[in-house]
């Protein structure tokens, strides 16, 4: 079976063959992980950081954030939506208010979660925000004052590092607190 394309370029054969072998255990077809790798790999990465077969981040391009003066402390923000246009009003009053210097809108998510006393499933989108870490208090009260849910979520990953232009870019593109 061919490799699949990956997002991140550097992973080893055995790296990119473990999410196929998991569908394959799953009963899931190679066109449906085809579709799924990039978005889902991505989000894996995210959430699991680094792991065994990808390269170090010690090149001239990237940067640990406690390194260097040029940026500063930086997080990755999730926040759901119930749909389309929720994300985008939501998103784009978080760009103008620099509480963010992006937002990515990722559809077709489904999340079952307990709430009211039983186990609830809706369709949602989900948001991935990237900012200072000093920005999150306020970007928290900016979300809570202007989304549909009561509880909405917000939870913040910390950004340890990455492409120096692009965290140099987040910080200049945001507000200070």
């Amino acid at each position: 079976m061919p490799l699949l394309p990956s997002p991140l370029g550097s992973l080893s054969a055995a790296a990119t063959a473990a999410p196929r072998r998991a569908a394959a255990a799953a009963g899931l077809s190679p066109l449906l992980l085809r579709r799924r790798a990039p978005i889902a790999g991505a989000l894996l990465f995210l959430s699991l950081g680094a792991f065994a077969g990808v390269r170090s981040l010690s090149s001239s391009a990237s940067a640990r954030m406690e390194s260097t003066s040029t940026t500063v402390p930086s997080i990755v923000v999730y926040v759901t939506v119930p749909n389309k246009e929720a994300g985008k009003r939501l998103a784009g009053s978080i760009i103008s208010e620099k509480l963010a210097a992006c937002v990515n809108i990722v559809p077709g998510i489904e999340s079952v979660y307990w709430w009211e006393g039983k186990v609830q499933t809706d369709a949602e989108e989900l948001l991935i925000i990237k900012t200072r870490e000093s920005l999150l208090d306020a970007l928290t009260e900016h979300v809570k004052a202007n989304h549909e849910y009561d509880v909405p979520e917000v939870i913040a990953l910390p950004i340890k590092g990455g492409n120096l232009k692009y965290l140099e870019w987040l910080k200049n593109s945001t507000r200070e607190s």
